[in-house]
């Protein structure tokens, strides 16, 4: 949780090369969808009581630039998570 904002942030490593496009949104999509049902089932709250009534923010870093398609997914992937009550936001790792 940040002290700055009382938001709680939960970050997602990204370190795969977008070489392999499709693979990669699926893996994307897989963990994107583990933290949300971490976050919908209560799960965050049990784990993390301090959490509860706190907006809650997930923090995608990426190694590399995401591909044109890349791009697409992480800006349906933000409008989702928006929709779920939630944010999103993805950055890419200065080397």
């Amino acid at each position: 949780m940040t002290r700055d904002t009382g938001t709680v942030v939960l970050t997602i490593s990204d370190h795969l090369p977008w070489d392999e496009t499709k693979e990669h949104l699926l893996t994307l999509q897989a963990k994107l969808n583990r933290y949300l049902a971490f976050i919908e089932s209560g799960e965050l709250h049990e784990t993390y009581p301090a959490a509860k009534g706190k907006p809650v923010h997930i923090d995608l870093v990426c190694k590399y630039p995401p591909s044109r398609d890349g791009a697409r997914f992480l800006a349906q992937a933000e409008a989702t998570v928006r929709n779920a009550g939630l944010s999103l936001s993805w950055r890419v790792l200065a080397a």
